[in-house]
């Protein structure tokens, strides 16, 4: 365990960013598992509607520092993809 000062203030700082990031990471993860499922059961059109949502949620991630901007963009271009496909 941390012993001195600055060390324990380190581990609540990174407990306090984990949790943030959690945050931002399982708002990505839920909007692609629901675009994903509509993609998959040939809902494209609200799977379009959902798209806006799911680029704000990776920029904003990417922004604060989360994920990384090229991440995003990947995640992005397949989604986009997924959808010109079917």
């Amino acid at each position: 365990m941390a012993v001195t000062k600055s060390a324990k203030k380190a581990i609540r700082q990174s407990a306090r960013r984990r949790k943030r990031n959690l945050v931002y990471k399982n708002r990505i993860k839920k909007l692609i598992k629901e675009f994903r499922a509509l993609v998959s059961s040939q809902k494209i059109t609200e799977a379009g509607k959902l798209l806006p949502e799911i680029y704000s949620a990776l920029d904003k991630a990417a922004k604060v520092g989360v994920i990384k901007k090229n991440n995003a963009s990947r995640k992005k271009s397949r989604l986009a993809k997924m959808i010109g496909k079917k």
